[in-house]
């Protein structure tokens, strides 16, 4: 690591220290400076996504300008709630005292972001960091160089160094440079099962509590008696959103034999009438990020039978959305997550069958089921563990700020959005207050023949 960034790193530590960021005011101001600094680059964004990803407005409006401003209003919103001490039960050892919990900064954390969608899930957090009153370093992936370009005329328009430092570059370099020569409070990382890995290690030689975002292979499961109309709607337009580069996407399809066919059919319309016949055309779909992604994915038509799409052309690094078929459980598709618009479609007659290719990759991120009875589907919930579950959904739950996002296993550890982003880099401190005008002798030796009355009382 660079001489300059260790004495930039030692800056914030010394801000931090100066007690600068923990106020109301200045968190509150912090949030409104982003939020404007969000809108007065509106279109920068729109442009960078679209350079990326091949965003339309639209959907980066949806799923990253819109829903980053959304947190930050929410969170502004509720901030000096957040901020108050929590009063809690004092038990009877220690009556007359009062208990409370106390919302503590953590200090300077890093926060490591994804290319799929670059501005959300790298400034989402960061809404999460400054409402908790941290400092914060900001490391963006190199693969969405547009969007970063941006993202850091954003922060260093609205923020000092020594509050908020991004840290651009190639991050096979750049993280272990940080981590292994600062202690950061905390790590918050969004991205692969395999670098989550790295991070953890990394994080555990220097004990800094970490959050893994990961992924992995999200199961959607469509019974025999789900609405395969809606089904279809809400598969395909998750699915197929972002080119598929989304990490709580449907990774495949296990449908019940009696409906696939009819399933499969409906997805078709679906596709033709969300994306029209050449996706590669259109103002709704995107691109794959790279060559690399690209050629993984390519390598995967040839797992199973291609039952729609499949077209590409590696020039435009486009994939069109594609369903497969006869897709056996050992392939390589079924192996890690998918990660593309790829979605095996696979058919099965019991539950039991269904849950033991769900159990190949257990934990998943997230879990869909389809179903018009609502007794079995919340059964089915209780059978897979998962980070999150959507019954007749898919996606959407990502949404709601007033629910946890965060995974299990290999899918990720910890939890953010809304409230639980700012408990996420916050210390709750156990605070016990006790007067002095009681002091009972009971308290303090001899201890002698007081056995039976510290029974009664403890």
């Amino acid at each position: 690591m660079s001489n300059d960034l260790l004495t930039s790193l030692n800056a914030m530590r010394s801000y931090f220290a100066s007690g600068a960021t923990r106020s109301y005011a200045f968190r509150k101001q912090q949030l409104l400076a982003l939020k404007k600094a969000v809108a007065d680059y509106e279109q920068e964004i729109y442009d960078a996504l679209y350079a990326d990803l091949k965003k339309s407005p639209e959907e980066a409006w949806i799923t990253e300008n819109g829903f980053l401003l959304n947190e930050i209003n929410y969170t502004i919103k509720w901030l000096s709630a957040w901020m108050e001490p929590e009063k809690k039960s004092t038990n009877l050892l220690n009556l007359p005292s009062s208990s409370y919990v106390v919302k503590e900064p953590l200090g300077v954390v890093l926060i490591i972001g994804p290319w799929n969608y670059p501005l959300q899930l790298l400034f989402m957090p960061l809404v999460g960091a400054i409402a908790a009153g941290n400092c914060v370093v900001l490391k963006p992936s190199e693969f969405a160089p547009a969007t970063a370009a941006v993202m850091q005329k954003i922060i260093e328009a609205v923020f000092t160094k020594e509050y908020v430092l991004y840290v651009p570059g190639d991050g096979a370099a750049v993280i272990p440079a940080m981590m292994n020569n600062f202690s950061f409070d905390h790590v918050f990382y969004t991205g692969s099962t395999a670098v989550g890995k790295l991070i953890y290690k990394m994080a555990a030689e220097r004990l800094v509590p970490v959050t893994l975002e990961l992924g992995g292979k999200s199961p959607c499961v469509v019974m025999a008696d789900a609405s395969i109309k809606v089904a279809a709607n809400r598969i395909v337009i998750t699915k197929f959103s972002n080119a598929g580069q989304m990490c709580v996407a449907p990774d495949y399809i296990l449908v019940h034999t009696s409906v696939k066919e009819k399933l499969v059919e409906a997805m078709k319309k679906k596709i033709l009438q969300f994306f029209t016949e050449q996706p590669i055309n259109s103002d709704e779909y995107g691109k794959i990020i790279n060559e690399k992604q690209f050629n993984r994915l390519l390598s995967y038509l040839s797992n199973g039978t291609i039952l729609h799409g499949g077209d590409n052309d590696i020039n435009r690094l486009y994939m069109g959305p594609a369903l497969l078929g006869n897709v056996t459980v050992d392939s390589a598709i079924m192996q890690e997550e998918i990660f593309g618009p790829i979605l095996p479609v696979i058919g099965y007659n019991t539950k039991e069958e269904a849950l033991a290719i769900i159990n190949r990759n257990p934990n998943p991120l997230a879990f869909y089921i389809f179903s018009s009875n609502d007794k079995e589907a919340r059964k089915w919930v209780e059978n897979v563990p998962s980070g999150a579950a959507c019954i007749n959904n898919a996606s959407w739950h990502v949404t709601n700020h007033h629910l946890p996002f965060g995974g299990r296993g290999f899918s990720g550890t910890g939890r953010y959005h809304g409230k639980y982003s700012f408990d996420t880099f916050s210390h709750e401190k156990a605070v016990l207050k006790t007067p002095t005008w009681f002091d009972p002798a009971m308290k303090y030796p001899p201890f002698k023949g007081k056995l039976k009355l510290f029974k009664k009382f403890i």
